[in-house]
């Protein structure tokens, strides 16, 4: 069987952010099983309809990423109580289908939510926003399991990185129930 292709979207656009860490553990937990790709959008300019047609260059490659995804894993901070400005951004332009196409980029594309924060409500709210845009463009939602993970500086080792100690399982879970939920699609 051939591996599946996963494309995570970090919803933070910095370096180290904790959301990135856990992208890039999910990635090693699926490392036998799956082709990981963690999206590169730091270059898609914000949505303008004026700059649309022809799309620039780096909303054509994250669409393609996209198109070819057999999945796509979200892990999403919370800012006040939402997803980012950047998560928003991104989905604004995959939601147009290119020009002269037919292709709804993210029409029935098996999606999953992931997020880690240092706060208390570990991102549930800005999931619960985020699955509300992601059904409203038709995407296909694993929402069991959800991973919510409150503070994260209970998660931390000793040199400020993620270390994931009580919440490693419940990643482990997600990650075999999003390969199953692809594969049941096909």
């Amino acid at each position: 069987m051939s591996k599946l292709k996963i494309l995570a979207v970090v919803g933070s656009l910095r370096r180290d952010s904790l959301n990135l860490q856990l992208a890039k553990k999910a990635g090693e937990l699926l490392a036998d099983e799956a082709e990981f790709e963690i999206l590169d959008f730091s270059d898609v300019p914000f949505f303008n309809q004026d700059i649309e047609y022809p799309a620039p260059e780096a909303v054509s490659k994250v669409r393609d990423k996209v198109i070819n995804a057999d999945g796509v894993w979200f892990f999403s901070p919370e800012y006040n109580h939402f997803f980012s400005g950047v998560l928003k951004n991104l989905l604004d332009w995959l939601s147009r289908k290119p020009e002269g196409s037919d292709v709804h980029v993210l029409f029935n594309k098996p999606a999953a939510l992931s997020g880690i924060t240092f706060g208390m409500s570990g991102t549930a709210l800005s999931q619960d926003n985020l699955v509300t845009l992601l059904s409203f463009l038709n995407l296909d939602i694993m929402n069991v399991p959800r991973l919510v993970i409150p503070n994260a500086d209970s998660q931390l080792g000793e040199n400020g990185r993620l270390k994931l100690t009580a919440s490693e399982k419940y990643l482990e879970k997600q990650a075999s129930s999003f390969m199953q939920f692809i594969r049941n699609r096909k």
